[in-house]
């Protein structure tokens, strides 16, 4: 392959780290070296050529080629087989309605949450279950990164360019898969998003870090969904936000016959608070007027808004990830993730 990306030489891997590190291309982890040979092989695993553009961010007049992206995901420890998922997840947060220039810069410190759907879950061995946002799992983990690592190499959100006042743990990385086996009898997110149940995706959505939600007592769904849209009534801002539900809490839901769509719908219509409220703690702004003790305010826009996602462990705890606190909205983009062998046509 014609590779084109600057190529420096080291001394070792000590060196590579300080020089790394000196021009702001980490996350201030070590990295692995991303040698040609190894940025090949993620180009051949994926079936695509290295200037082969996989996204482009307008705003920068920037536009992002196959062989920079497998720099970066080699650099971040991914194997070749996470390849196609980077890649998907890339191009789903280049697409407009993302709007990475805008989400990718805010001062509240949002990140791009990944979700996997389909057999890659499996072949590539990503975690669904326990701790599923937490450590110790190289797919999830490494996929994850890899984003963050294009998001500062890339996209320019690094040392100074990131505005984020605060920012979460989510923004080394933030990807998970659902848990479709245990999920059974609800459609998987990529299924509810257009895409056939046999074929991979990953759904980007631009998220505030995850708000535990302990619930151990209800035995119906109205009940248990109270105290979800307890937490939801605190989001900061609209947009679309990710509800993981543990099998717990999916089971009560299921032996309901609840669906995801009808858990949206519960968690819209039980998370309004009143206007007089929510401007008395100064989550909106002006002061009380008569009639605000009556009008009701939501964050959501729909039911739609709630991704429900079957995901975590056994026990009382399950969780919901407020959206980007933006002044814009950033949309979940879906995008399929190409089998290998797909010789690139997955990425147009």
């Amino acid at each position: 392959m014609n590779l084109t990306a600057e190529q420096l030489s080291v001394r070792d891997l000590e060196d590579l780290q300080d020089v790394f590190w000196s021009k702001g291309w980490t996350d201030g982890l070590p990295v692995v070296p991303p040698s040609p040979e190894r940025v090949e092989d993620f180009l051949a695993y994926a079936g695509v050529e290295p200037r082969t553009i996989v996204g482009s961010i307008p705003e920068r007049s920037r536009e992002i080629s196959a062989e920079h992206v497998a720099i970066n995901a080699v650099m971040a420890g991914c194997l070749p087989e996470y390849f196609p998922v980077v890649l998907a997840a890339w191009q789903a947060m280049c697409a407009t309605e993302y709007c990475l220039n805008s989400a990718g810069t805010s001062t509240s410190g949002t990140a791009p949450l990944l979700i996997v759907n389909g057999p890659i879950v499996k072949r590539i061995g990503m975690r669904s279950q326990g701790n599923v946002l937490g450590p110790g799992n190289r797919a999830n983990a490494t996929i994850g990164r890899s984003i963050r690592l294009c998001l500062i190499n890339l996209a320019g959100a690094a040392g100074d360019l990131d505005k984020a006042c605060v920012g979460h743990p989510g923004k080394y990385s933030y990807c998970i898969a659902e848990d479709e086996e245990e999920a059974a009898g609800w459609e998987p997110l990529h299924v509810q998003r257009g895409f056939e149940a046999e074929q991979s995706a990953v759904t980007v959505v631009h998220s505030e870090a995850p708000q535990s939600v302990r619930e151990d007592s209800s035995q119906t769904p109205e009940d248990m969904l109270e105290n979800f849209a307890d937490h939801v009534r605190r989001w900061n801002q609209g947009g679309a936000g990710t509800i993981l539900m543990n099998p717990e809490h999916r089971m009560v839901a299921k032996a309901a016959g609840w669906s995801k769509a009808d858990v949206g719908r519960r968690l819209y219509e039980r998370s309004a608070r009143s206007v007089a409220e929510l401007k008395r703690c100064r989550r909106l702004r002006g002061e009380v007027e008569p009639g605000d003790e009556d009008r009701q305010h939501r964050w959501a826009r729909g039911p739609e808004d709630y991704l429900v996602v079957g995901a975590g462990g056994t026990g009382m705890f399950s969780a919901v990830i407020p959206p980007w606190a933006g002044g814009i909205y950033s949309e979940p983009v879906t995008r399929l993730v190409a089998e290998p062998g797909c010789a690139g046509e997955c990425f147009l």
